[in-house]
């Protein structure tokens, strides 16, 4: 157990303290600095997201997990939040040509999709009782809406040369990877839709 959140810590922290020692940042603003730091503790809290939704962390059982991942869930959209708000501060054409996929670089475009499937998570989250679908569909598409969020997020970090270093970005990245692939392993949300459909069909 306190194997498993030190090493939570540890890589979470030391990609804070590695991008906090960045070569960028004495020629960056304290806007894009903020805006640059949101979009590592995104990537943080997505890393737990996951882990928290199946009960995977020592100490949080399934039920009290899903408490705190709603938590979480709002954490992450505020991160978010900060991140886009601070890099449109800092150079709204380029925040423009990113939210209408017109930049020229490709990573622009994977963090564009990735937070607007976050918002669709958040959406599906929080007007679940009145979209009156059915647990495990409400499940499939709040769990694939969450994979466009982790996958386009990874390949968005890993594209961008910035204040976080490539070793230990590329490690969080992993084992953002591999908690997402764990947690929807062990959920396996395509089983109950499957079934429910499998049933509409006969009848």
């Amino acid at each position: 157990m306190i194997l498993i959140w030190c090493a939570i810590a540890g890589v979470i922290g030391a990609s804070l303290v590695v991008a906090a020692g960045s070569e960028y940042l004495p020629y960056r603003t304290p806007v894009y600095v903020a805006a640059g730091f949101a979009g590592v503790v995104a990537l943080a809290l997505l890393l737990v997201q996951p882990l928290l939704a199946a009960g995977l962390l020592p100490g949080f059982p399934m039920q009290a997990g899903r408490r705190i991942h709603r938590w979480t869930g709002v954490a992450l959209m505020l991160a978010v939040a900060v991140h886009v708000v601070g890099l449109w501060i800092t150079s709204p054409p380029d925040m423009v040509d990113a939210l209408t996929f017109a930049a020229p670089t490709a990573f622009s475009a994977f963090g564009v999709v990735a937070m607007w499937a976050l918002i669709a998570a958040a959406l599906l989250a929080g007007i679940r009782k009145k979209l009156r679908l059915r647990p495990q569909v409400w499940r499939l598409a709040h769990t694939m809406a969450a994979s466009v969020v982790v996958v386009g997020s990874v390949v968005h970090a890993i594209l961008i040369e910035g204040t976080m270093g490539s070793v230990s970005k590329t490690l969080m990245c992993g084992l953002t990877i591999g908690a997402w692939a764990l947690t929807v392993g062990r959920l396996k949300p395509w089983t109950g839709a499957w079934r429910g459909w499998r049933r509409q069909a006969q009848e």
